[in-house]
């Protein structure tokens, strides 16, 4: 399924959509590692498959859109794994960590939903979490161009898409969290999300920055940017 997909997003999405590619996709790793992104649509997925040559990808869904069609059907698509909404699904984790550990990529949106502002939302820290206790990197990636209405609007009107996927290149390590605890290693883990979306927010235009917009660390790389 993963072949199809990724023939998909490469094939057939580039008949109805202008993709651009910010960043050296070239030096992403083969496996084990976390890609996160921001949560525009619901064709993110889909466009995540354009820059990824990995068949074992781990695809988190909450439990809510198995009571939609569209949400079953895409479960099927994507072989996602349904996460249990509003609790720690420890059943989930456990095989997010053990397949990381072997060499998948997993694919999450710690925003946890789509941002119907477009903007950023604050993300939530679980995607920490997973990756510190796999040992695994995380990849920020921004997308641009992959907003439902947006997107909607374009096709009744027959216009091409316009979507952006953009990376620094450069791997997120989070910190050790195990010897943490208690109230040290919530700050831990909150300091840890937001570091990684504000590597997001340099890598989106300014409209789409949202929540990370003014924090100090966004501001720090966007000058480290311009002067790079």
């Amino acid at each position: 399924m993963s072949a199809f997909l990724r023939f998909c997003a490469r094939k057939v999405l580039p008949l109805i959509a202008d993709i651009e590619v910010h960043g050296d996709i070239s030096k992403l790793p083969k496996g084990g590692y976390m890609l996160a992104s921001n949560h525009l649509g619901r064709l993110d997925s889909l466009v995540v498959y354009y820059v990824l040559d990995n068949d074992d990808l781990i695809h988190p869904l909450t439990d809510k859109y198995k009571k939609h069609w569209y949400g079953r059907l895409a479960g099927r698509i994507f072989n996602v794994t349904w996460l249990t909404r509003g609790e720690a699904d420890m059943s989930a984790i456990k095989e997010f960590i053990s397949r990381l550990k072997k060499g998948a990529v997993m694919i999450i949106a710690p925003e946890g939903t789509r941002s119907k502002s477009v903007s950023l939302l604050k993300a939530e820290p679980g995607a920490i979490y997973i990756a510190s206790s796999s040992n695994v990197g995380i990849i920020p990636v921004a997308l641009t161009g992959t907003e439902d209405a947006d997107v909607v609007a374009r096709l009744k009107r027959f216009q091409r898409l316009k979507i952006t996927i953009s990376t620094a290149g450069e791997m997120y390590t989070p910190p050790n969290i195990k010897a943490a605890k208690g109230a040290e290693r919530d700050l831990l883990l909150r300091d840890s999300i937001d570091e990684l979306f504000c590597r997001i927010a340099a890598l989106l235009p300014e409209s789409y920055r949202g929540y990370y917009k003014d924090f100090p660390r966004t501001v720090e790389l966007l000058i480290q940017k311009d002067r790079a």
